[in-house]
């Protein structure tokens, strides 16, 4: 099986802040680092990190010549991503001293991908083969209608969760990968177990893997039930935990991993992931994270 992240790919200018600042506040910054991001690199160098063959899609800037050597040395496939005359995507980060962040986003070449370019790409998939996919570039329900119709198992991560979401062919996707945020907000509810349950009965053919931070993950597909729980450790930046979440849970779900055991490994990945600084250079190499099958 083939993995593609069709998605977004950004430079983050990650502001090092005391608090988040509030509307028609000035703070001052104790640090700014440039580095690589965008939901969708971050998921692509998560599989690559766990040990999967992994494609990348997407459009950056010559700006961004950067994020696809990063991404290479993970051992992504970049020949899919498109390289125009443009601005690369932009994440303005700001940074807490408790680990927490708020972001701002450019669109850049996420924005500028084409039908004609999205056609080339799924060209050299098909059945049996996986797309990961998330709200950060164009075009999303066009990707899903193709790769469904292609036979792929298609993967969303509807962040950021917006009214784009309402209108993409949510009865397409196989596996959903939601924080509480975007899971209430796409269940029209918010208490934990209620969304689970409201989402696994609007979409009974999907399996439903919700994030809530703390509490660990939750699992829902039909009847089946499962919860993953975190690995204790110092937060330091929360940037692409539920990145790294997605990208470790599928890997694990590939290499047949039970369920309860793709849940704790992915949320071992995401814990590791927190406790350091950055986004894909924070996610974790599958030897940090992956027990012996015997000790399952």
């Amino acid at each position: 099986m083939k993995v593609l992240v069709f998605g977004s790919l950004n430079i983050d200018l990650i502001f090092s802040v005391d608090h988040i600042v509030a509307g028609g506040e000035t703070i001052s910054s104790s640090s700014l680092v440039k580095s690589a991001g965008g939901k969708g690199a971050n998921q692509a160098a998560a599989l690559a990190k766990a040990g999967m063959d992994v494609y990348m899609a997407g459009k950056v800037g010559r700006d961004g010549q950067f994020l696809l050597t990063l991404l290479e040395s993970y051992g992504v496939n970049t020949g899919a991503v498109r390289v125009y005359e443009g601005a690369s995507g932009q994440a303005l980060i700001q940074l807490d001293k408790t680990g927490q962040n708020a972001i701002v986003l450019y669109a850049g070449g996420n924005a500028a991908i084409t039908i004609d370019e999205i056609n080339r790409t799924l060209g050299d998939f098909g059945e049996g083969d996986c797309i990961v996919l998330q709200n950060e570039i164009v075009f999303t329900g066009k990707i899903i209608k193709a790769a469904h119709e292609r036979g792929m198992r298609v993967c969303l991560n509807p962040s950021p969760y917006d009214e784009k979401i309402a209108a993409l062919p949510l009865d397409l996707v196989d596996v959903f990968f939601v924080n509480e945020i975007e899971g209430a907000a796409l269940a029209g509810s918010s208490p934990l177990p209620q969304i689970l349950d409201s989402l696994t009965g609007r979409f009974p053919a999907a399996e439903i893997v919700l994030t809530a931070g703390r509490e660990g993950a939750y699992y829902g597909s039909g009847n089946i039930r499962g919860k993953g729980s975190i690995v204790e450790v110092p937060v330091v930046d929360t940037t692409g935990a539920g990145d790294t979440f997605t990208g470790y849970f599928i890997a694990a779900r590939y290499k047949q991993y039970p369920l309860q055991a793709a849940l704790d490994i992915a949320s071992k990945a995401a814990s590791l992931a927190v406790s350091r600084k950055g986004a894909m250079e924070a996610i974790p190499l599958a030897v940090e994270v992956f027990p012996s099958k015997q000790s399952i």
